[in-house]
């Protein structure tokens, strides 16, 4: 199947311009061309698509209904390269800033704060992207990287964040059954698979029963594990302070009062190295590291 391509993509631009303004003469002006080309190039494509898309008339022009239909592809098609390009490249005046960060706190710690760096730098524009393990933050291209692990996961640079408590939440209905620490074992127990710490250490010494026995669910991250959590298909582990929020959005509750453990791994900020970073990562990383302060207050 041979596929067919509209020669200039500035037809569609002329075209979209033209009906927009109902006039050739005004699209010119909007676009800073003459008349005459403005009314060429529609003729060009016109003439490749074998239809009239305007009606003429002396000082106006008027869609046909195949430029009708024609015309809200058009626009869609480059108002979405158009945003796109704002999205991944901001204007000429904005610094670009990627930071890939653990999804866990992608997807709800960091944004509810990202507001106050935005004020603080209006002119820096962050694509962030995330991952889950550590093998998902090797040959990155991102300016500063926010992952979760020990501290020989990383770069001897890395500068460590804060770390993390973890007790069992459940929907309200089943975490009522949870009165003594062997109940978790009657119930499915949701396991992130990468982490190094969960259930196991979290029971250990607190149960008489073989956990081996207990159902386990495996998931690949906390995001997930909530989730599952919040449906009701079992007890998923909180990570605060980094899951404080969904936690809440889920409408979890922890099950037992006081029944937690420090996690063994912390989160940590560090740069690729691959290039130095630009100067907008100052910024960011001063700001984060202020916030991660207030965490450990």
């Amino acid at each position: 199947m041979v596929t067919r391509r509209i020669p200039s993509l500035n037809w569609l631009r002329v075209f979209d311009a033209a009906a927009r303004m109902e006039s050739f003469a005004r699209a010119a002006e909007l676009l800073n061309m003459s008349p005459p080309a403005v009314s060429q190039q529609i003729r060009a494509l016109e003439g490749y698509l074998g239809r009239p898309l305007f009606s003429r008339g002396a000082k106006q022009v008027t869609l046909t209904d195949a430029g009708r239909t024609f015309l809200p592809v058009v626009s869609q098609a480059l108002a979405s390269v158009e945003t796109s390009a704002a999205a991944i490249f901001g204007a000429r005046e904005t610094q670009q800033l990627n930071i890939q960060v653990v999804t866990v706190l992608a997807s709800n710690w960091l944004p509810e704060r990202l507001s106050s760096f935005e004020k603080m730098h209006p002119n820096i524009r962050l694509q962030i992207t995330s991952g889950n393990s550590i093998q998902d933050f090797r040959n990155s291209d991102a300016h500063l990287q926010i992952a979760f692990g020990s501290a020989t996961d990383f770069p001897q640079t890395a500068e460590r964040l804060f770390g993390e408590t973890i007790y069992p939440v459940a929907r309200p209905d089943i975490a009522a059954q949870i009165n003594t620490a062997s109940d978790f074992t009657r119930h499915r127990l949701i396991e992130v698979a990468p982490h190094r710490s969960g259930w196991f250490q979290l029971l250990q010494n607190r149960i008489s029963d073989d956990l081996h026995a207990a159902e386990f669910c495996l998931v690949d991250n906390t995001v997930i594990a909530l989730g599952t959590a919040a449906a009701g298909r079992g007890i998923a582990l909180a990570r605060a302070p980094a899951t404080d929020s969904m936690v809440r959005a889920y409408g979890l509750v922890p099950c037992m009062d006081d029944f937690s453990i420090r996690g063994l791994q912390h989160y940590y900020l560090f740069d690729p190295a691959t290039a130095p970073p630009p100067p907008a990562a100052n910024a960011f990383r001063t700001w984060l590291i202020e916030e991660a302060a207030a965490v450990n207050a």
